[in-house]
């Protein structure tokens, strides 16, 4: 792995906070990633089911988690099982793990082949009360594709209708929403490579270049920093396509004149950090340009001090619309008496700010958690107000993480600029 390597005590104390929560005589079973296949004899990069590694730190295919913590025969109770190698997969794949190498990596003492996991279900499911199976219940993720969680939790219900089964992913949900600290420190150190890439951008940009050569610009300092890439599809659009919330194409040059809205974030140890930054291609805002950043900074510098426990994201949203439709007829754009006069249903904010100003972050860009979950001291959420003027070709996002705390909120990212002015500076600088 390019990461490196995690104390296995990480994941025997994540277990054990599974196992607390589950009822006697239950089972859990979980499953990895599969490999997905890209085209012809290709296959597109493997990425860990985030819920396996988070019990394990097992970062390889076809690997099976089986937990039955009330089972009589102590091999039982927690076992690993793994592919396994030959010299044929070693030649042509490299190398896959061997029993001791993940022993120590999950701390899991009962490692075993794949071909021993059928049977060694069949034991335990002799004095197994209840079946825990996984699923990923993100409720705006759908697949055409089930995957391998999925396919077993039918085959397993085909195969054995007469078991009580149960999700898995709620009681996971409520576990990583609450990061740990050896958990904030990988988030951290996501959060410092992402700072690299941003800088290396800062005193790269100008117009001609294209938004893929500054895409390649970040993936390098990734790389050398040993991310194992970006936690999701970054973005980086100049000019009008910065008006997409969702534009990851990355094709098209950066103009002079046109401001330049990144949302990236390294992914580290499976950790990912998430950040969004919007600078001038040509080192300096226009003073509209300006003008306009600083109504969003302003509403991020506002919107971070909501970040305390008992808050909601949907009470948080309720709080930054407010202030973005303040700064939004300081802009301009609609005035005080058509906003009581607007359509309670259509209200014109939406037309310049339609998405929320916070989500879940850990394993997953987007990680598990309700809008409605009052926030608690070691959850992470990100803090984005944006503004869009597709008329103007305006598009603006600030964007950073943020641990809650009983203290207060954290910037997990205070040290990467931001300032309209400071950002002018790096850029304008000789080096």
């Amino acid at each position: 792995m390019r990461y490196l390597s995690l104390p296995s005590e990480l994941f025997l104390k994540n277990r054990k906070r599974l196992l607390d929560k589950l009822p006697s005589n239950s089972l859990i079973i979980l499953h990895s990633n599969d490999r997905y296949p890209r085209n012809g004899d290709q296959f597109f990069p493997f990425r860990q089911q985030s819920d396996l590694f988070y019990l394990t730190g097992i970062d390889q295919e076809k690997s099976i988690l089986m937990m039955a913590p009330d089972c009589k025969n102590e091999k039982r109770k927690e076992v690993l099982f793994l592919i396994e190698t030959s010299e044929q997969i070693a030649i042509w794949e490299g190398h896959k793990y061997t029993k001791k190498e993940a022993q120590e990596i999950s701390g899991i003492e009962n490692v075993y082949w794949l071909d021993e996991f059928e049977a060694a279900m069949k034991e335990v499911l002799a004095d197994a009360d209840v079946v825990f199976l996984n699923s990923n219940e993100y409720i705006k993720f759908f697949s055409e594709v089930p995957d391998k969680n999925l396919r077993f939790a039918r085959q397993f219900k085909e195969d054995y209708p007469l078991y009580k089964t149960e999700r898995a992913a709620p009681l996971l949900a409520e576990l990583r929403m609450i990061k740990s600290d050896e958990e904030i420190e990988l988030l951290k150190i996501a959060s410092e490579i992402t700072r690299k890439g941003f800088e290396r951008v800062l005193k790269f940009v100008e117009p001609g270049k294209y938004e893929f050569e500054v895409e390649a610009g970040i993936g390098h300092e990734f790389t050398v920093n040993r991310a194992t890439g970006h936690g999701y599809a970054p973005i980086i659009a100049s000019g009008g396509s910065a008006c997409v919330l969702h534009y990851i194409e990355n094709d098209k040059p950066c103009n002079d004149g046109d401001l330049l809205l990144m949302d990236f974030g390294a992914e580290y140890a499976n950790y990912t950090a998430d950040m969004s930054r919007t600078i001038p291609v040509n080192g300096k805002f226009t003073e509209r340009q300006k003008a306009c950043y600083n109504a969003v900074l302003c509403v991020f510098k506002d919107a971070k001090k909501l970040y305390y426990p008992g808050n909601t994201i949907n009470k948080l949203n309720e709080q930054v619309n407010k202030m973005m439709e303040k700064e939004l007829i300081g802009l301009g754009l609609f005035t005080e008496d058509e906003v009581k006069n607007q359509d309670a249903e259509k209200p014109l904010f939406k037309k310049y700010f339609m998405h929320g100003t916070a989500h879940f972050l850990g394993l997953d860009v987007h990680d598990v958690g309700s809008k409605d979950e009052p926030f608690k001291p070691g959850m992470v959420l990100t803090c984005e107000p944006g503004l869009y003027i597709r008329e103007e070709n305006i598009g603006i996002r600030i964007e950073n993480d943020i641990l809650i705390t009983k203290n207060g909120p954290v910037d997990l990212m205070e040290n990467i600029a931001v300032e309209a002015d400071e950002i002018e500076k790096i850029m304008n600088q000789s080096f």
